[in-house]
């Protein structure tokens, strides 16, 4: 089983920036989907932004050109760099790995903890 801990969360101004990590257990991290995405209250989470095993990268529109997500495989963590945040992207932040089948076991799609993003001034 994958475990999935999210952490860099904060209160921050608005135009300012922050960055998220999520760092996975086991062995097979380099070959799983990721993704980051977030609720805010009220609403239904949304995706923010995918990156795959073999790199291939995806934004939500309202995003696009203020995150960068990344993956470094050795250390098993997905990072989603937020820059110009906005009042509106204040909201819990979750990292998620999809289902995958290696060495004849079965993992499903996880989901992380959440961590708080607060963007005001």
């Amino acid at each position: 089983q994958v475990q999935l801990v999210e952490s860099g969360g904060g209160l921050v101004q608005p135009g300012g920036s922050l960055r998220l990590s999520c760092v996975a257990s086991g062995s097979v991290f380099s070959i799983s989907d990721m993704g980051w995405y977030r609720q805010a209250p009220g609403k239904q989470r949304e995706l923010v932004a995918i990156i795959t095993s073999g790199g291939y990268i995806n934004y939500a529109d309202s995003v696009k050109g203020r995150f960068t997500i990344s993956r470094d495989n050795a250390k098993r963590t997905v990072y989603l760099q937020m820059s110009s945040l906005k009042p509106e992207d204040t909201a819990i932040y979750f990292c998620k790995t999809e289902s995958v089948y290696y060495s004849g076991r079965y993992y499903p799609t996880t989901w992380g903890q959440g961590t708080q993003v607060t963007v005001s001034s």
